[in-house]
C-alpha cells in the first residue's frame, strides 16, 4: 500500500529512469539540487463516491553540486481543484536525510490524496551542505491529474 505525503516508502538509489518519464519541476533559481517529478493516479486506493482521489508520484533528487548535501526536510504544498491547500512538512523524506554526493541522486515513491480529480503538488527541500550552509531546493509545480477528467 502507498502511504500519504512523507510517509515511509521504499527507497530506490541509482535506478535508471527514462527521460521521457519524468518532468523536470526545477526551473526557478539556481541550485546544485535537480529535482524531476512523476505523478500518477492510483484507482485501487482511491474512492471516487468519497471524493478520495489517491495519487502516487516519484521523486529523483539529484546533486549537481561540487559538495556533498543532506536532504533535512521538506514542506509540500498540495492543491485541489476548488483551491483548498494542504501543507504537509517533516523530516527527511521516506524516513530517510539522505546524504548525496556530487552527481548521486536518491529516488523515492510517496503520495498524496485529495478531495478532487484534479490538483497540483509543488514544495521545496531543506538541504544542508558539510560547512553547515542550509538552503531551499524548489520543487516546481507538477499536477495531480485523473486523466479520464482532462477536457
Amino acid at each position: 500500500e502507498i502511504g500519504h505525503a512523507g510517509q515511509p516508502q521504499t527507497p530506490r538509489r541509482h535506478k535508471p529512469i527514462k527521460a521521457q518519464e519524468f518532468s523536470m519541476t526545477h526551473a526557478t533559481a539556481p541550485s546544485p539540487i535537480e529535482i524531476v517529478a512523476i505523478a500518477e493516479f492510483v484507482e485501487e486506493q482511491s474512492d471516487l463516491n468519497d471524493d478520495h482521489y489517491v495519487y502516487a508520484y516519484t521523486i529523483r533528487i539529484t546533486n549537481r553540486g561540487e559538495a556533498p548535501a543532506r536532504l533535512l526536510s521538506r514542506h509540500w504544498v498540495i492543491t485541489d481543484a476548488h483551491g483548498q491547500i494542504q501543507e504537509v512538512r517533516g523530516e527527511g523524506v521516506v524516513g530517510q536525510q539522505p546524504l548525496l554526493a556530487s552527481g548521486e541522486s536518491f529516488e523515492y515513491t510517496s503520495a498524496a490524496a485529495i478531495p478532487t480529480p484534479n490538483g497540483t503538488m509543488e514544495g521545496s527541500y531543506r538541504m544542508e551542505l558539510e560547512n553547515g550552509e542550509t538552503f531551499d531546493a524548489p520543487i516546481a509545480t507538477f499536477a495531480l491529474t485523473k486523466r479520464d477528467t482532462l477536457h
